[in-house]
């Protein structure tokens, strides 16, 4: 495929993601083809060596996030892609990326799980996504868009975000975004670029070496690590998190749900509106950060709150943690997301309990 540049196409998600990490600047991509995120690979297999940046079809995808991992340790931008059962073997190198605080970026199009499961659009990564699979006291930024012209934008974003905080990057897709074709616009990489030469490992010469490593030799260490760490992430969290909200201001209920399975949510408030029912939207952009305090200042005001997913009910507990309050859950396991009128249905049961 052609690179693309200032002009609107229609186009895959995937597509829309690939196109964009190379107008973003990636240097180095390394990944393994897993449906239903091959098409990334395909396009940077031929795009990157056409413009003689590094790509490398890894054996592997535990190959594949620690060569990132060695790319970005010289301050390159370099970014893998993966899905799922896949992205599972990449969790120990996430949690060694995280404590060298290394700005690898992972696009992560999720399918059905757990193990092997099918190659159906689900959200079920948001705990791999937002808690971490790999070990210790870490966090990744973890952008989730909602439309193919998002997937291009966050892709901007989780390059500029992973080399601003120096800290692994998610976009968190789904299969339905990955293969869905919409209108996109590509404009030039929007962000200023970020200076790595403090840290980068680009070579001794006229100053002392550096070392980046995970391993603190003592526990004091480690503790004092681990504090800086998360300021970091107090830091990323008040500046960084972002949300999308629509008629929350007069709404009794609210309904919070992320990536493509919030187009039907929007869908359904609106269905909802014209029933007479005072119906919201919030849909988290940032997964982490995770929009915690507007939802809060949210349920002082009376309102109620339903968690729209495709899974057996993930980010509920983050929307639980932040409302202080039951929620309800409208989901499908896999696949398809609730229909708008399978949510309105339930809306509607759900107002006639109050």
């Amino acid at each position: 495929m052609e690179l693309v540049t200032d002009k609107k196409i229609l186009t895959k998600g995937n597509y829309a993601i690939a196109n964009a990490a190379v107008m973003a600047g990636c240097e180095c991509y390394f990944g393994y083809p897993i449906t239903p995120q091959s098409e990334i690979g395909e396009f940077m297999s031929g795009k990157m060596q056409e413009l003689k940046r590094a790509y490398v079809s890894a054996e592997s995808e535990l190959a594949a996030i620690n060569m990132v991992i060695g790319a970005c340790s010289t301050g390159k931008k370099a970014m893998t892609s993966s899905s799922s059962c896949a992205v599972a073997l990449m969790q120990e190198g996430l949690s060694y990326a995280a404590s060298d605080e290394l700005p690898v970026v992972l696009v992560s199009v999720m399918r059905g799980g757990p193990g092997l499961g099918n190659i159906y659009p689900s959200q079920g990564d948001y705990f791999q996504a937002t808690k971490g699979g790999g070990d210790g006291d870490y966090k990744l930024i973890v952008l989730a868009p909602s439309t193919v012209q998002e997937c291009a934008d966050l892709t901007y974003k989780a390059f500029y975000l992973a080399h601003k905080y120096k800290n692994p990057t998610v976009l968190l897709a789904d299969g339905m975004l990955g293969q869905m074709m919409e209108p996109v616009v590509f404009k030039d990489y929007p962000y200023p670029k970020v200076d790595n030469s403090s840290w980068a490992l680009d070579g001794a010469n006229n100053r002392d070496g550096r070392i980046i490593r995970s391993y603190a030799p003592s526990a004091h260490n480690q503790c004092e690590f681990l504090q800086k760490l998360h300021q970091k992430y107090k830091l990323i969290e008040e500046n960084e998190t972002e949300w999308e909200e629509i008629g929350t201001d007069d709404a009794d209920v609210i309904l919070v749900s992320f990536g493509s399975t919030a187009r039907n949510a929007k869908i359904a408030a609106k269905m909802c509106r014209e029933k007479g029912l005072k119906v919201g939207v919030l849909r988290p952009i940032t997964l982490f950060p995770f929009p915690s305090k507007r939802l809060s200042e949210l349920s002082k005001q009376g309102k109620k709150f339903i968690s729209v997913e495709v899974n057996m009910g993930q980010m509920i507990n983050d929307v639980k943690l932040a409302v202080k309050d039951d929620v309800k859950l409208i989901n499908k396991p896999v696949g398809i997301p609730p229909a708008p009128v399978e949510i309105v249905k339930q809306i509607e049961e759900y107002y006639a309990s109050f």
